[in-house]
């Protein structure tokens, strides 16, 4: 397992832009709730420890994780922000639910970054059970939402920066 001896909220803020200028816009998926508040939170608390301003960080919620790519791309639309996080959690079960749902959110997330010129950030868990979730979600692996967060700092700058 790639996270088993990594802790994914280990960033050194030093080698990080500042959030203070970007707008940030993150869709969360209501379904496995408790997994994905504590995704939102550790992105949230990333964002400003990295200078993001309160108002600048725009959630919106959508019932499940196959509403990730809708929601991403109405707030795309609606909010200008410059980066969109994607926030959703699906756990492994006895039928091929699994499989159709993540395979639609990482080819939807995936053709938003090709088709529009905001960068969405890939944050779903796509566990075999739910410890391993909650592992990564606040727990033994740090918090996914943390590193999607830096992602997210990273590839505003780089949209900033390559427009110029």
């Amino acid at each position: 397992m790639a996270t088993e001896n990594k802790n994914l909220s280990n960033y050194d803020k030093n080698t990080i832009p500042s959030a203070k200028d970007f707008r940030f816009g993150i869709v969360v998926s209501e379904w496995n709730d408790q997994i994905t508040n504590g995704l939102y939170s550790g992105a949230e608390a990333a964002l400003l420890d990295c200078g993001a301003l309160p108002q600048n960080i725009i959630r919106w919620d959508v019932p499940g994780s196959f509403e990730l790519v809708y929601g991403s791309k109405r707030m795309i639309d609606t909010q200008n922000p410059d980066v969109v996080i994607a926030i959703g959690c699906v756990i492994k079960g006895e039928t091929m639910h699994f499989e159709f749902v993540c395979e639609g959110v990482t080819q939807g997330i995936k053709d938003l970054n090709i088709q529009t010129d905001v960068p969405v950030i890939f944050c779903l868990l796509t566990d075999n059970n739910q410890q391993q979730s909650i592992d990564r979600s606040g727990g033994k692996h740090g918090n996914k939402g943390v590193e999607a967060a830096i992602a997210a700092i990273k590839m505003a700058d780089l949209r900033q920066k390559s427009a110029l």
